[in-house]
């Protein structure tokens, strides 16, 4: 079994799709070990996307995360970050296909509805942060 951190951004809870996500990430056989609703700070905002510090768009991003709550997740289940990612899709909405969660529900790439650890190293930092 492989656990990974999942989070519903803002613009996913606005749109009421936590519980359609939710539904998906279940009904692909997944387990969601712990799971909350809450709104985040700064601080923990800008230390998830610290990888992002000093690119232009990071403000854009983190300010964007601060919109309101999201739904952070851990998901359980066997290669649970390769098939997550597949699922969520690529976060440009244009290139994302249709079927996966950003192909379907995302509008731009700057509201991209849910975001998911991409390695092992990623999970575990995201996973302590958030949890």
């Amino acid at each position: 079994m492989e656990n990974t951190f999942i989070m519903i951004k803002p613009d996913g809870v606005k749109r009421g799709l936590a519980g359609e996500l939710i539904s998906r990430i279940e009904k692909k056989g997944f387990k969601i070990v712990q799971a909350k609703l809450f709104q985040p700070d700064r601080t923990l905002v800008e230390e998830h996307y610290k990888e992002h510090k000093d690119k232009p768009f990071f403000d854009k991003l983190v300010n964007y995360i601060l919109e309101g709550p999201v739904m952070a997740m851990e998901v359980e289940g066997e290669a649970a970050i390769e098939i997550m990612r597949k699922m969520i899709g690529d976060k440009d909405p244009k290139l994302a296909k249709p079927g996966t969660i950003r192909g379907d529900f995302a509008n731009t790439m700057n509201k991209n509805v849910i975001h998911g650890s991409d390695s092992i190293e990623s999970t575990n930092r995201e996973l302590d942060l958030w949890f």
